[in-house]
């Protein structure tokens, strides 16, 4: 046997073969939904224990300013580091930057703190949540993408929907810095020692390429494009690439919306700090766990339906939610906005993978990440200027409600079919 038909026999793509790394790597990002998610409800709705005033919604929008800003570009960086010195070791130094978090935010004498700490956040979120998307792609079989995709952020987003509901009944037994710093130094301290056990999944993205290799002929290496010539072809050359680029912006604009100003907007409405987590949670939740569901639908109808229909509901839920005035709607509209989120979350970056080179998936995906997670940023400035200057969150919803629409209409119009089951 030659070495690279040995190469190929011993990384076989798909699932079900590779199914106790899968499945670890599936642990991992459960463990970095749970990061993010811990603070994503307790720190804007107890902000005024750090030292923000009453209405300073654009320092308080601060926060996620930063941790956008550090995720997107390490995003960039992190997926062409990958591709060099494999996805296990960037996997590391992320869960390495985040032991800093809950000892910044169990220190911190003001708001500023809490900035530094969304810092390590990001690189955490960026080195971390890239790694365990892209390893479970490197995994799968080419018609099982969006099944992957699909579960590893159903269980990256129910675990941020059960750290924001969990770690709101602490905070309120305990207070937000004792709950933060134990529940973060335990969920790092369990990735950790997981991670041990992690294989490397870049040979299983060298085995691809040979096996394309040998099925269309080629017989000379491909030629990788530079990092640099990547992110300009991505980001501004390329219209299918571009449109989704810019999909995974508004998203974020969306969540950032959720993360900041969701919970001061029940709050001002009465709402305590646990029903506001259950809130956020059921949106979380709904996220995550109809993506089980709507990454395998888009291997069955294609990823351009799904997607349009994510962006459709969550901009109705966004509309609903600035119309409706009790808890129990409220729940409902946060269910819409996640369902919306799981349609169109898990089949934009399942659209990248189809049509990035194998070999050069880790520079791709890392430029889409950079621009959906640089959407925190653009939507913390925003947003909390906008909140800022009517001194107000309602403004803020509408104008997100249309930003979400605006997007699914350019992809609509921008965007040809991806992916073709029967053709597969």
């Amino acid at each position: 046997m030659s070495g690279a038909a040995a190469l190929v026999q011993a990384h076989r793509r798909g699932i079900g073969i590779n199914r106790s790394q899968f499945l670890l790597q599936t642990a991992q990002v459960f463990f970095v939904g749970l990061i993010i998610g811990m603070e994503r409800n307790v720190l804007p709705a107890m902000s005024q224990d750090f030292g923000v005033a009453h209405g300073a919604f654009f320092f308080l929008a601060s926060f996620v300013i930063s941790f956008g800003l550090v995720k997107g570009a390490l995003n960039f960086v992190a997926g062409g580091l990958s591709d060099r010195i494999g996805r296990k070791r960037v996997l590391l130094l992320g869960w390495l930057a985040g032991i800093p978090i809950p000892l910044l935010i169990f220190f911190a004498p003001n708001w500023w703190w809490i900035i530094a700490a969304n810092v390590f956040l990001g690189i955490n979120q960026a080195f971390t949540w890239t790694m365990t998307v892209t390893s479970q792609i490197d995994l799968a079989d080419n018609h099982q993408r969006g099944l992957a995709v699909g579960i590893n952020e159903a269980v990256g987003y129910i675990a941020v929907g059960l750290a924001g509901l969990g770690t709101g009944y602490l905070a309120v037994l305990y207070g937000p810095r004792w709950a933060l710093l134990g529940f973060g130094l335990a969920v790092i301290a369990l990735a950790l020692l997981l991670l041990l056990k992690l294989q490397d999944t870049i040979a299983w993205v060298h085995a691809e390429h040979t096996q394309n290799q040998q099925r269309t002929g080629a017989s000379a290496p491909a030629r990788k494009a530079g990092l640099w010539a990547t992110f300009v072809e991505v980001s501004f050359r390329d219209g299918t690439y571009r449109a989704l680029c810019q999909g995974g912006v508004s998203n974020k604009v969306a969540d950032t919306l959720v993360w900041v100003l969701f919970p001061i907007f029940f709050r001002l409405h009465g709402l305590g700090v646990v029903r506001i987590g259950w809130i956020t949670g059921v949106y979380a939740m709904v996220w995550g766990l109809c993506q089980f569901w709507t990454g395998h639908l888009a291997d069955r109808v294609g990823r351009k339906p799904p997607v349009l229909l994510g962006f459709a509901s969550l901009s109705a839920g966004l509309v609903a939610t600035a119309l409706v005035r009790s808890f129990s709607a409220w729940l409902l509209t946060a269910a819409l906005m996640g369902l919306g989120m799981a349609l169109l979350y898990p089949n934009l970056i399942a659209a990248m993978s189809d049509v990035a080179p194998p070999l050069e998936r880790g520079q791709i995906l890392g430029t889409y990440r950079y621009w959906r997670d640089t959407g925190y940023a653009i939507g913390g400035l925003l947003l909390g200027l906008v909140a800022q200057g009517y001194n107000a969150v309602l403004p803020a919803i509408w104008l997100t409600a249309a930003i979400v629409a605006l997007s699914g209409l350019w992809i609509a119009l921008s965007v040809q079919e991806t992916y073709h089951p029967r053709s597969t």
